[in-house]
C-alpha cells in the first residue's frame, strides 16, 4: 500500500484537485498573502513539509498544510 502522506511524483500525475490548510504559526497572513503562497506551494509540492493525497473516483486531492518553514523553502528556491 502506498504512503499518501509524503510527496510522490507518481501520484502527482493523478492530482485532480488541490486544497491548502494553514499551520497555526501563520494565522496573521492576509487572504491575499495566503492566495499567493498557496499558488506557489502547489506549483512546487515537493517543497511542502506536510502533504497528503486523498483518493477520489477520478484521481487524487492533494492537501498541503503550509508552515513557516515551507515559506522559507519557497523563498530559498526562488533566490537560488
Amino acid at each position: 500500500m502506498a504512503d499518501h502522506t509524503k510527496y510522490d511524483p507518481r501520484v502527482e500525475s493523478l492530482v485532480v484537485e488541490t486544497e491548502t490548510k494553514w499551520g497555526s504559526d501563520l494565522h496573521e497572513l492576509t487572504a491575499e498573502e495566503k492566495s499567493v503562497i498557496a499558488k506557489a506551494i502547489h506549483a512546487r509540492p515537493e517543497l511542502a513539509s506536510e502533504i497528503a493525497y486523498d483518493r477520489t473516483h477520478t484521481g487524487f486531492i492533494r492537501t498541503i498544510t503550509v508552515h513557516e518553514t515551507d515559506i522559507a523553502r519557497l523563498y530559498q528556491s526562488e533566490v537560488n
